[in-house]
């Protein structure tokens, strides 16, 4: 099962302004009529009831939104571009990976249709209509469409089930399954047959649940023996766990000391889940035989130890009553969510800017409106610097320079961008 996988993502860049003049009989001098280029399509990621794996994304590990069309003559703006939506099953965490290989969840995706936006499409740019003021009525500039935004995800996919059926390998857990429900998954008399979880929906009365048949388990598993953290890791949303024990062992309560041991190494919350022990193959004479000597091994669970047949059903009803009264339980046990008053915060001005001498000579320009302009501007065409000198003054940067202390021949630093200062009001 492809349960964890990283890929590349990149949003759509903005499309082009266009540099344009309207031209009509009898409008000699028609004036700038460049239209905007498109938005970038956005990198949107969306929980799918109908998956089940990260198969999709082991083979193709990069993956890039439609960017927007370049702006027309005419005052026509570019088409948008496409949203790319990355379909995932749900129960998918989506988390952010920093260049230091960090990471930051951004969203789990536990409801079928949930969806976020993980990366966002560049803003299209200005055409020369944009430029046009009464000092210069022909500009011939225009804006190079912004890029949109690149990031590393690492997806994790986490089965979401009611019941997680746990035990160690060959202990009849997906031969349970498959008498309890619909699923039908691979059943062998040799451990591991099971290399991957596979969900059931078990009905009890008008109500049902989702079981989940989970890999077995072996010792050292919380520190990736085996399937290891693969198997724990599905674990970690079931809500009742029933312990599943091969009767036909020399010693079935060791098996049950051994897979706590691993579920506690892994995390003391899954330890202390709701866990029904379910002493399996009873139809065997050996088992059918040593019933009340078992029974005795297990005389100090808080709950009543069962006993049932995967193979003849024997039993089996008894655990699908047990599962469906601890699910009651826990239902009942959970405290409703409280309702918070909405926090409403004022919008960030995104005119604002900052302006500090970083060193000698040197000074840096930060505000997310003004970076964003400056990277979108071809400095090195004469005629886009002088239109870039504008904007700034028009937007009360070249003041605030100058305040500074910026001088004629000082170097000017606006994102990644640098510009030697050479304006003069």
């Amino acid at each position: 099962m492809i349960d964890a996988v990283e890929i590349d993502i990149e949003a759509g860049s903005g499309g082009r302004g266009a540099v344009s003049f309207r031209r009509e009989k009898f409008v000699p001098r028609g004036g700038p009529d460049g239209g905007r280029g498109g938005r970038g399509g956005d990198v949107v990621v969306v929980a799918n009831g109908q998956l089940n794996t990260l198969r999709r994304y082991r083979r193709q590990r990069r993956f890039r939104a439609e960017s927007g069309a370049n702006g027309g003559t005419n005052q026509r703006r570019g088409r948008s571009g496409a949203s790319l939506l990355l379909e995932l099953p749900v129960g998918t965490t989506v988390s952010g990976v920093a260049a230091a290989g960090e990471t930051e969840q951004l969203v789990d995706l536990d409801a079928d249709g949930q969806s976020l936006v993980v990366a966002w499409g560049g803003r299209g740019g200005h055409g020369n209509m944009y430029f046009r003021s009464a000092t210069n009525q022909t500009p011939r500039v225009a804006q190079k469409g912004e890029p949109g935004q690149r990031r590393r995800l690492k997806l994790e996919l986490q089965v979401i089930a009611d019941v997680g059926v746990v035990g160690l390998p060959n202990a009849g857990k997906s031969s349970l399954l498959r008498y309890l429900s619909a699923a039908r998954p691979r059943v062998a008399d040799y451990p591991f047959t099971t290399l991957e979880p596979h969900l059931g929906v078990v009905s009890v009365g008008w109500d049902e649940f989702v079981m989940a048949d989970l890999p077995g388990l072996i010792e050292g598993a919380a520190e990736g023996a085996g399937l290891g953290h693969d198997f724990l890791r599905h674990t970690a949303r079931t809500r009742v766990l029933v312990h599943l024990i091969d009767g036909s062992l020399d010693d079935p309560r060791s098996a049950k000391t051994l897979v706590d041991r691993e579920l506690a190494g892994y995390s003391e919350e899954l330890a202390a889940r709701p866990q029904i022990v379910v002493i399996n193959k009873a139809d065997l004479e050996d088992v059918d035989v040593l019933r009340d000597e078992i029974a005795e091994r297990f005389a100090d669970l808080d709950c009543p130890l069962l006993f049932c047949s995967a193979v003849s059903g024997e039993g089996t009803d008894a655990v699908v009553q047990a599962c469906a009264s601890a699910l009651s339980a826990w239902r009942e046990a959970q405290s409703p969510p409280e309702r918070s008053a909405p926090v409403v915060r004022p919008r960030q001005d995104g005119r604002r800017f900052e302006v500090e001498e970083t060193s000698a000579g040197v000074f840096a320009v930060r505000g997310s409106s003004v970076e964003r302009f400056v990277a979108m501007m071809e400095l090195d065409n004469d005629e886009a610097l002088a239109e870039t000198y504008r904007w700034l003054d028009r937007r009360g940067v070249a003041s605030a320079l100058q305040r500074a202390g910026c001088a004629p021949g000082d170097t000017v630093r606006i994102g990644r961008a640098s510009i030697r200062w050479e304006w003069e009001r």
